[in-house]
Formats: C-alpha cells, sequence, structure tokens
C-alpha cells in the first residue's frame, strides 16, 4: 500500500515537472519585441490631435472619466484605448503615448509611440474634413522618430529595432462614415469601388512601412458601422424607439473587410516585393464587436445602441463635454460616446486579437 502510495505520488510529480517546463517553454517561446508603432484615427489616437488646430479632440471631462487619476489625455473613451493593453502586453509599457507630446523622454521614444489622428483615414480628403493629420503625414512622422532614434541608438541597431517592432494600423471607418456617407465628394464611387480605392492607399501604406523597415504589421478591419450609435441616429425612422443596426452601412464594412484579407493575402503571395521576414495579420473586430452587441448580455453589457455619454445618440468630440450626463457604470455600455467604445469594450477586443497578434509576433 504504502510503495502504491509511493509511486503514485511519484507519478504525479513527475507530471507536474513536465507540465511546468512545458508551461515554461511556452512562456519563453514568446519573442521580445523591441517597441510598438500606431498608426490611423481616433480608435489609436492617445492624443496627437491635443498638439494640432483641429476640433476633433477629447483632452477634457468626461473623456478619461475612468482613466489614470480621472485625467482626460485625448482619448476617445472614459479610459484605455486597445493599444494600451496591447502594449502592456508585449511588455513594453502600461500605456502608448502620442508622438506630438514635446514632452517625451528617450526611454519613451526608444519602446514605441502612437503617430494615429482622430478624424484621419485612409482616404486622402478625410483627415482633410477635419483638419488632422493624414495616413501619409503620419508616416512623414515615424520617418521624423527614427532619424531621432539612430541619434540614439545608430544606424545599425535601429534598423534591427525596426525588424523586431510591432506596428498597427487602425483607419477606415472615418473614410465611410465622416466622408463617403456624409458628403457628396466622393459620390462618383459606388461602395465597391470607393472600397478598392482605399485598399490601394492601404498597400501603398504598408509597401512604405516596408522600405522602412516594418516586418511585423497588424492591421484592422472595420467594424460594424451600422451599429454605431451616431449611425443609427442620423438613419433610424424612430430615433427613440427604433434603434437597431443599419445593415446596408455594416453590409458595406462586411465586403470591405473580405476585400482587405484577400488583398493582404495577395500581397504576401508576392515574394518579389515583400521583404524577407515581413508579415500581415488581419485584425477582425466586426464579429468581435458584433457579438457584443448582439449578445450583450453574455459580456455584461446592459446598453448596445447609444453611448454613456449625454444622450449617447449624437454626442462625440466637443459635444460630449463637462456639462453632459454621463451614465454611472460606464462597464454596462458598449459605447462611450455615439462613435467610440469604453475601456471594458476596448479591452474584450483586445483579448480576441491576442491570438493573432500572438502568432505574429512569434513568425
Amino acid at each position: 500500500m504504502q510503495a502504491s502510495f509511493s509511486h503514485s505520488f511519484h507519478s504525479k510529480l513527475f507530471l507536474l515537472l513536465i507540465l511546468s517546463c512545458f508551461v515554461a517553454t511556452i512562456g519563453a517561446s514568446k519573442k521580445e519585441v523591441s517597441a510598438m508603432y500606431v498608426f490611423g484615427d481616433s480608435t489609436v489616437d492617445p492624443g496627437n490631435n491635443n498638439f494640432i488646430d483641429s476640433a476633433f479632440r477629447s483632452n477634457f471631462p468626461p473623456y478619461g472619466r475612468d482613466f489614470v487619476n480621472q485625467v482626460p489625455t485625448g482619448r476617445f473613451t472614459n479610459g484605455k484605448l486597445g493599444t494600451d493593453f496591447i502594449a502592456s502586453y508585449l511588455g513594453l509599457k502600461d500605456l502608448l503615448p502620442p508622438y506630438l507630446d514635446p514632452n517625451l523622454s528617450d526611454k519613451e521614444i526608444i519602446t514605441g509611440v502612437s503617430f494615429a489622428s482622430a478624424g484621419s483615414g485612409f482616404d486622402p480628403l478625410t483627415p482633410t474634413l477635419g483638419n488632422v493629420i493624414s495616413i501619409p503625414k503620419q508616416l512623414e512622422h515615424f520617418k521624423e522618430y527614427k532619424q531621432r532614434l539612430e541619434g540614439m541608438l545608430g544606424e545599425g541597431k535601429t534598423e534591427y529595432h525596426m525588424n523586431n517592432a510591432f506596428f498597427f494600423i487602425s483607419a477606415g471607418t472615418n473614410d465611410y462614415v465622416i466622408n463617403y456617407f456624409s458628403v457628396p465628394i466622393r459620390r462618383n464611387y459606388t461602395p465597391l469601388t470607393y472600397g478598392q480605392f482605399l485598399l490601394q492607399h492601404v498597400k501603398d501604406f504598408i509597401q512604405n512601412l516596408w522600405k522602412e523597415g516594418a516586418r511585423k504589421i497588424a492591421l484592422v478591419g472595420l467594424p460594424p458601422m451600422g451599429c454605431l450609435p451616431i449611425v443609427i441616429t442620423l438613419n433610424s425612422h424612430n430615433v427613440f424607439f427604433k434603434r437597431g443596426c443599419v445593415d446596408k452601412y455594416s453590409a458595406v464594412a462586411r465586403h470591405y473587410n473580405m476585400m482587405l484579407q484577400h488583398e493582404l493575402f495577395l500581397m504576401q503571395l508576392n515574394f518579389s516585393n515583400v521583404p524577407l521576414g515581413a508579415k500581415i495579420s488581419y485584425i477582425d473586430i466586426y464579429e468581435p464587436l458584433n457579438n457584443m452587441i448582439q449578445w450583450h448580455e453574455n459580456f455584461g453589457f446592459d446598453e448596445v445602441d447609444h453611448g454613456c455619454c449625454g444622450s449617447g445618440y449624437i454626442e462625440t468630440t466637443f459635444m460630449c463635454n463637462g456639462f453632459s450626463f454621463v451614465c454611472s457604470d460606464p462597464s454596462k455600455f458598449v459605447f462611450w460616446d455615439s462613435i467610440h467604445p469604453t475601456e471594458k469594450a476596448y479591452f474584450h477586443l483586445f483579448m480576441v486579437a491576442r491570438p493573432n497578434i500572438d502568432a505574429l509576433i512569434n513568425a
């Protein structure tokens, strides 16, 4: 009996040791990331618009209500952005700062920044509508950043730094919501041909990042645009009682996302133009956000068709301000204002994207 117990105990101990080694191996297999660089719009802008002359700002209450010390940083939500969660997950920093902040230290610079600008998009017309930083201008800022980095690290180490950095791009919603569907200038395009027009700009931008040394690029697709509270408000026949998603707008997003994935696949097949070690990962936010809205009880949300700030029907940027009514518990809302998710929703989106991020980092 004692021998049997001893054998069983040692067998379990051996199994535990094997499992411990396996877990340690998984942890060790995650490659180190040198920095994180972000480009795009308000979904990933931590405050660059604070430093330009634009109405597309959020550096005032109640934005940042659940942020550290309740400071409104310029993030278009009540707390952290998804890119903050990613930077923390990658072990770089707790918060990803805006590039235009003049007080950034060398240490902050080295581990990464966001170049994103709220109101921006891939269509060159989109950023002009809000006087914000275009995607090509964000690329110019990145080149300036690289020169500063070379001054600190040297050219060789900077190249290695870029090759091992994580690049994240999130834009496109403004091109449709603020631009294509709201002003008539691009109506010579159909939704299909406009999507193709945008994708050419996407591909050009990725190729320019490759030239600057980017090798690990994550690109976010479009959300279910017809479920954004502001889109529902502007397209509902009964604003207060019929606030379901407007599928014709979400259908455009679905089709664009399919074309985007196809183009990214073709880009990586063209070996003559793809740098050695380069990989692009598509990050789907359509299904995760749609799931949060359609099956909101499973995620702990109560409100899905309006934001926490004001009526939640149309308020965003300066319309969501210190005089606005604010809900008592933003964690019960998918949306903070009429466009942007709450911190809790961003965290769910990050968690769903994490396997793609892991695969990209370890590729």
